[in-house]
């Protein structure tokens, strides 16, 4: 079954930098007016503020400065009472809010059946289409196609959004990293999907449910989780991995470097954090609120990451890295030490490094435990999907026991079901399986806020300054904070 829950919308007015929220009206009667400029467009908010709907009804060049803007949100204010508004819901300018959460669609139902698009980032095992001909085998009525999208996850995420704000049907299922469910919720891009989740909770690993939840509604459905590792060459580091990020990097200076993620993007954030975490930081405080990056802690980060840079530890070249760039100048002989995600050890396995490799969770770092970060995919439906039901089919059968060994054994993806760790096929593959749970369920998630794209790029632009030896380390961490509390402010 299928549901819209019908709400009030909300009343955006921007001008220039500043973004004011004006809660009233109905569904219909509801309005945005946005300044660009020297002009005003009005429009009827079809899906809440900022969901990038463009129906503009009218448009009026004038010259916007202080006093005809006060103008023009007391006519607009004035009009919002007269139609009548009674929501008694908050609502904010900054993505949708409660307004597009509210009036989600819902699906309870699977119903195998009908064509569906899965799109998501390249399928670089072929584990992905492997699952999508084992569908469209067992289910002769359905029909999935798997439409790739690039490697990198801001580009993933650019061309999905691209998809959605133009409210296309095109994309069915969306592989969503686990970062970007609030942000796609609060724009009321998702069916709400709570009830088949909750059906069936017990079978995944707690940690990864939380990066499917928005508001107390599920908004997706764990596909693969993550938790990073350090992969290591036994031929050139010994037997044994260091047992500190300081032992790593002193090690790494002394034998053939260390590579990781870090190039200007998400990846950079996500190496950051793993050590920000472990030395017992955040960058936000603990309801994603305000920000907290204008600390000692992350000062230290900072000058530690630039200092493995500088003194040949790690190789220049890492700023251009991401996870495939760090896998190929492990495999191809240019690193002792690598850190990477868990589905490089199937990779490393079939390269000419076979064998001369291990891996471990991370070290720790300062004293303290080395922690990690959730990491992986949710799998979301589409609100303009114009099959839910087959879509729901669809994602349930991809995180069945038997498909999500397949992602494990063939593309070294972490499932999101606890069971599937005990099945000897798994420990097989992946002989480091017990320690990857126990991993995964430790780990700690990335700030859940509709604006952590915005927090991300402040944390990997300033990180990446430092990195670069742009910024000194506490230059960066100011300007990171800054850049932070900017984005909690706009949400």
């Amino acid at each position: 079954m299928v549901a819209r829950r019908d709400v009030p919308r909300y009343l955006s007015i921007a001008a220039g930098r500043e973004t004011l929220a004006v809660r009233g009206g109905s569904r219909q009667s509801a309005l945005a007016v946005v300044s660009t400029g020297a002009k005003v467009a009005v429009w009827p908010s079809k899906r809440g503020v900022m969901s990038g709907q463009k129906v503009q009804l009218v448009e009026r060049s004038l010259v916007m400065d202080r006093w005809r803007l006060a103008a023009i949100l007391t006519v607009v204010v004035l009009a919002i009472g007269a139609c009548g508004g009674d929501d008694d819901d908050g609502g904010n300018g900054g993505g949708g809010g409660d307004g597009a959460t509210a009036d989600a669609p819902q699906v309870s139902q699977a119903n195998a059946q009908g064509d569906v698009t899965w799109c998501i980032g390249r399928d670089t095992t072929g584990a992905f289409k492997t699952v999508v001909d084992n569908f469209n085998q067992q289910n002769q009525n359905a029909n999935v196609e798997l439409l790739e999208l690039p490697e990198s996850a801001d580009e993933q995420r650019r061309l999905q959004i691209q998809r959605l704000r133009a409210e296309s049907p095109e994309c069915d299922v969306l592989g969503i990293d686990v970062i970007w469910t609030a942000e796609y919720a609060a724009q009321g891009w998702l069916y709400d999907v709570s009830e088949p989740i909750e059906q069936r909770s017990d079978v995944f690993i707690p940690s990864t449910l939380e990066t499917a939840q928005f508001e107390d509604t599920y908004w997706a459905v764990p596909f693969n989780t993550n938790a990073g590792f350090v992969y290591w060459r036994t031929d050139q580091g010994g037997d044994q991995p260091p047992d500190s990020w300081q032992a790593l990097y002193e090690q790494a200076q002394q034998e053939n470097g260390l590579v990781y993620q870090g190039a200007r993007y998400e990846g950079l954030t996500v190496n950051f954090l793993e050590l920000l975490y472990s030395a017992g930081a955040s960058v936000v405080n603990e309801d994603a609120t305000e920000a907290t990056a204008d600390t000692q802690e992350v000062r230290d980060v900072l000058a530690f990451m630039r200092r493995g840079v500088t003194s040949g530890a790690v190789p220049q070249a890492v700023t251009t890295y991401m996870e495939e760039e760090s896998r190929r100048a492990f495999e191809s002989g240019r690193a002792t030490y690598m850190r990477n995600w868990p589905y490089a050890y199937a990779l490393g396995q079939d390269s000419q490094i076979a064998g001369d490799f291990e891996v471990t969770t991370f070290p720790s770092y300062q004293g303290n435990e080395g922690a990690g970060v959730l990491g992986g995919y949710n799998l979301g439906i589409s609100a303009y999907s114009q099959n839910a039901e087959g879509s729901l089919a669809f994602i349930e059968f991809t995180t069945t026991p038997e498909q999500q060994q397949i992602m494990v054994t063939e593309a070294s993806l972490p499932s999101v079901l606890t069971e599937v760790y005990d099945a000897q096929e798994v420990q097989d593959a992946l002989p480091f399986a017990s320690d990857l749970r126990d991993a995964v369920s430790q780990a700690e998630p990335r700030p859940v806020s509709p604006v952590y794209p915005q927090i991300s790029e402040a944390i990997y632009t300033n990180a990446y300054a430092a990195l670069q030896g742009e910024k000194s380390p506490d230059q960066a961490a100011q300007d990171m904070n800054q850049g932070i509390q900017e984005a909690l402010e706009t949400f």
